[in-house]
């Protein structure tokens, strides 16, 4: 199997990711998954896909990852990690889709309106 890659985004997050087959080891930026993202739950929803499919230790996946916050960023190589696997295979599609693993979260940062401080608040407004 050639290296097979794949993009995931979420907020300003955006994955990169390159799965080829060996033993389970993910690297993030030429670091350890469990370096880069200290937190279990964080480590769980990166890890989500692979273990709906028990793919857990089959394949070694490298990721450039870039934008966000770590949750952005979590979820956003969690789509990543989903997208190549379908291509690898893509018989796993409705399994992963009925978890919602192949949605694009689409919600981002509303902009900030002239005349406002923030997208909606408004000033202060006393009538006195």
């Amino acid at each position: 199997m050639e290296v097979v890659n794949a993009l995931g985004r979420r907020k300003s997050a955006i994955a990169r990711v390159f799965v080829s087959e060996g033993t389970g080891k993910i690297t993030i930026n030429k670091r350890d998954l469990a370096e880069y993202f200290p937190s279990s739950i964080l480590q769980y929803v990166v890890k989500q896909p692979l273990n709906k499919l028990e793919v857990a230790e089959k394949y070694d996946i490298k990721v450039n990852l870039g934008g966000g916050g770590f949750t952005g960023q979590s979820q956003a190589l969690r789509l990543a990690i989903a997208r190549a696997l379908v291509k690898i295979n893509p018989e796993d599609k409705k399994a992963l889709r009925a978890e919602g693993f192949i949605t694009r979260d689409s919600r981002v940062v509303e902009r900030k309106k002239p005349g406002r401080p923030k997208a909606r608040r408004r000033f202060q407004f006393s009538k006195r």
